[in-house]
């Protein structure tokens, strides 16, 4: 039996770009507490499709899917001083196993890019579980 779409929205959707997840994540990132985004000023946040086959192999993915961001550098615990040649820390998040998670999980595609960048947010302050789960409880409430 045939139906139409009643609500208008999906028949010429497309899956969100780089840009559109990259925008989503620059909201997420405004929704942080002022006081946490201020310790990030030197973060760089970034989008992109896939891991790259370096951070494949190094972590021993069994699938491109199986990362949705990445934090890399030396997390605000472990910089004493700033090492010439050093990069600047970056997070990164991955579109498409992001994506994938949200198309299995009954959560946002705004609330998952928020909880895969506080987390990895999180790494670069070195905060716990427990404090991350309190951060995002935070932006939840706001």
């Amino acid at each position: 039996m045939a139906s139409i779409d009643q609500t208008d929205i999906w028949r010429d959707a497309y899956a969100p770009s780089l840009e559109a997840i990259e925008q989503l994540a620059r909201e997420a990132y405004g929704q942080l507490p002022d006081d946490f985004r201020a310790l990030c000023q030197d973060l760089i946040i970034q989008i992109a499709d896939f891991p790259s086959d370096d951070i494949f192999e190094d972590m021993a993915l069994e699938t491109p899917f199986d990362l949705l961001g990445l934090f890399e550098g030396r997390g605000v615990t472990e910089r004493f001083s700033v090492e010439n040649g050093e990069l600047p820390n970056r997070v990164t998040l991955y579109r498409r196993p992001i994506l994938d998670y949200w198309a299995e999980n009954e959560e946002t595609l705004g609330d998952i890019i928020t909880h895969v960048l506080i987390h990895e947010i999180g790494h670069h302050f070195g905060l716990s579980d427990e404090d991350i789960e309190d951060i995002e409880a935070s932006v939840s409430a706001a």
